[in-house]
């Protein structure tokens, strides 16, 4: 039985891998090159859609520790930590991330440790790092749990981890369920079954706030809250796997002013 389990995880985790080692997280849309004005201008426009980001990471307080960050993606957060004089280590699933992240640090005269590497399976002794931090990673993991108890074994006691995991009572699952639900007759598709099936790469999960305090139930402190992100408010480019003109439709008519007022909480984004 637990052979078998092995299997359906390394499918699963292939799936993921070959998702994003297509194409790296963004790539596509916001990054045309691997010279620094192509990272500058795809690290502004990340700034100017996810500016909570700045006030979640506080890269500036990472001066002197010890940082792993799980997932690099195009490696704009961790050019930050590495500006902030942290002692920077990263991993990612994919060579493709890993390259894209090493040439960024080339192109502007930073240093730090990289490697493709298994979120469920840290290459890193107990208690190794003073933060761990992670962006919209661990719920593409086939075992999320997993993942998060390898992020509590390598911090030290006292130690801190930034976490950004998909929140399922979002407009983005509201967007998921009218299209691939409601629109196709299927209302009663869970959002587990929307997010995993439609959601980037295969398996993508999603969590409410009750489910995330579980995960997290080992952590001594454990802070929450959800933002709406430019994808809840259709204020950009849906990812690699949305396009069309119903989307382009949506965009036009979407109630953003009232979704801000009525349902803040009511975003994709989950910082833990």
């Amino acid at each position: 039985m637990m052979q078998t389990k092995d299997k359906v995880s390394s499918a699963q985790k292939r799936e993921v891998h070959d998702f994003w080692n297509t194409a790296a997280c963004g790539e596509n849309l916001y990054l045309h090159g691997v010279s620094t004005a192509d990272f500058d201008l795809q690290s502004r426009r990340r700034y100017e859609l996810e500016p909570f980001i700045l006030d979640f990471a506080r890269f500036e307080e990472a001066k002197g520790q010890k940082v792993l960050e799980i997932g690099t993606g195009l490696g704009a957060d961790y050019q930050k930590f590495a500006e902030a004089g942290a002692e920077l280590y990263g991993i990612d699933l994919t060579p493709r991330a890993v390259e894209y992240t090493q040439r960024r640090m080339e192109c502007f005269g930073l240093s730090s440790t990289l490697n493709v590497g298994d979120a469920e399976r840290l290459m890193f002794p107990e208690g190794a790092f003073d933060q761990v931090y992670s962006w919209g990673v661990l719920h593409h993991s086939p075992d999320t749990e997993k993942a998060i108890s390898e992020v509590l074994r390598v911090l030290r006691p006292g130690g801190s981890a930034k976490i950004m995991i998909y929140h399922k009572w979002s407009m983005i699952g509201l967007m998921l369920w009218l299209r691939y639900g409601l629109l196709r007759f299927r209302p009663f598709t869970s959002l587990q079954n929307l997010y995993a099936t439609h959601l980037e790469s295969p398996g993508t999960k999603a969590y409410s706030v009750s489910e995330a305090h579980r995960l997290f139930r080992d952590f001594s402190d454990v802070r929450i809250r959800t933002v709406l992100s430019h994808g809840d408010l259709l204020e950009s480019d849906a990812g690699q796997r949305h396009k069309g003109i119903a989307l382009e439709l949506a965009k036009r008519i979407w109630p953003r002013r009232i979704i801000r007022r009525f349902f803040p909480n009511a975003g994709l984004f989950m910082l833990i």
